[in-house]
């Protein structure tokens, strides 16, 4: 199993829009490549020097191979829209994660 994780720090004047287009349009659209299983958004608890807002998503696919026909076929499109809807007010960086194990609890503490 494998994680595409973007990390993307938002301007503040435009948190909320970006904010609805990723949820509503962006992420729907990735998973709908049919590369992707599923898809976890986060708020990373972090105060950035720079100003904004900093979100982290991660994509989960099956295989490496997966992901880099994901890169081929899909990125540019889905990126160039983000680049044109946000221009300057979004600065995103990728990783790729390779899971190496999963563990979950027996139990659920408060």
């Amino acid at each position: 199993m494998y994680i595409y994780n973007v990390t993307t720090n938002v301007h503040e004047s435009i948190q909320k829009e970006w904010l609805q287009w990723m949820k509503e349009k962006h992420i729907p659209k990735m998973l709908e490549t049919g590369k992707f299983l599923n898809a976890k958004m986060s708020l990373v608890l972090i105060n950035e020097e720079m100003g904004g807002v900093t979100y982290s998503v991660q994509y989960t696919t099956d295989s490496i191979e997966t992901l880099h026909k994901y890169y081929r076929e899909d990125a540019p499109e889905l990126r160039k829209e983000a680049i044109t809807l946000f221009k300057d007010k979004i600065v995103a960086f990728r990783t790729e994660l390779k899971v190496i194990s999963e563990q979950f609890s027996m139990s659920l503490k408060n």
